[in-house]
């Protein structure tokens, strides 16, 4: 292989003319992310770019939230990254998902409280553990779904947050059956009563919808079980 040319100059040097809109966009990314491990966080982001794969990058800098005992867990913004990485496939592979987690920073040993509480093998339904990771911000029934809706909303930042109906009912009930002690009938007469309001709102639900309902919480709902993944 032949020698490469010498160089005298810094004019010989060829920097590629979207160089600097890469390092741009890149440092915006860092600072709205704010990632514990700069230099881990910045493989994930140029390997994601290369591909064309969704980014590890927040929608914009977020405050810590009040429930986490440290500011180095799981936040809606990271939670939000990762369902727009993984949720275009109703499942993934535990594998991906621990990729993903591990580029963003993530504390392992939270993720494996997850998967543990969630019961999941090699494939995961990826709605389940979205669920689950709420849970893990929420640590109650209501306050889970109430950080599910602000996550999956389309609507503007500060609107109502609502989400498809069907898909409240499909994460209410998923983290009701986890405890185990919700009876199915209290789930379904709590689905049942929600489903009018739905209708009028062109089958959306949004938080102001169910927090202050009485019969959101069973009284035999035990916290530990949301208060396990923080």
């Amino acid at each position: 292989m032949p020698l490469p040319d010498t160089m005298y100059c810094a004019q010989q040097i060829h920097i590629p003319p979207q160089l600097p809109d890469i390092l741009k966009n890149f440092t915006k990314a860092a600072i709205r992310t704010q990632p514990k491990d700069l230099l881990l966080w910045s493989a994930a982001y140029f390997s994601a770019l290369s591909k064309g794969e969704c980014l590890p990058v927040k929608d914009r800098l977020e405050m810590n939230v009040a429930t986490q005992k440290t500011d180095t867990g799981l936040s809606p913004g990271l939670l939000k990254i990762l369902h727009k990485q993984l949720s275009p496939r109703e499942t993934c592979s535990k594998e991906e998902l621990q990729k993903k987690w591990k580029g963003l920073c993530l504390p392992m040993d939270q993720l494996e409280t997850l998967l543990s509480l969630g019961s999941f093998g090699s494939d995961i339904n990826w709605m389940e553990f979205f669920a689950l990771g709420c849970s893990a911000l929420g640590g109650t029934l209501v306050s889970s779904l109430k950080f599910a809706c602000e996550i999956l909303t389309e609507d503007d930042e500060g609107g109502a947050a609502s989400i498809p109906f069907n898909t409240f009912g499909q994460l209410y009930t998923y983290l009701a059956h986890l405890d185990g002690d919700m009876p199915q009938d209290h789930i379904d007469n709590f689905l049942r009563s929600l489903q009018a309001q739905a209708e009028l709102q062109h089958g959306m639900i949004k938080p102001l919808d169910f927090i202050h309902r009485d019969d959101m919480d069973s009284s035999n709902v035990s916290r530990a079980t949301f208060s396990g993944a923080e």
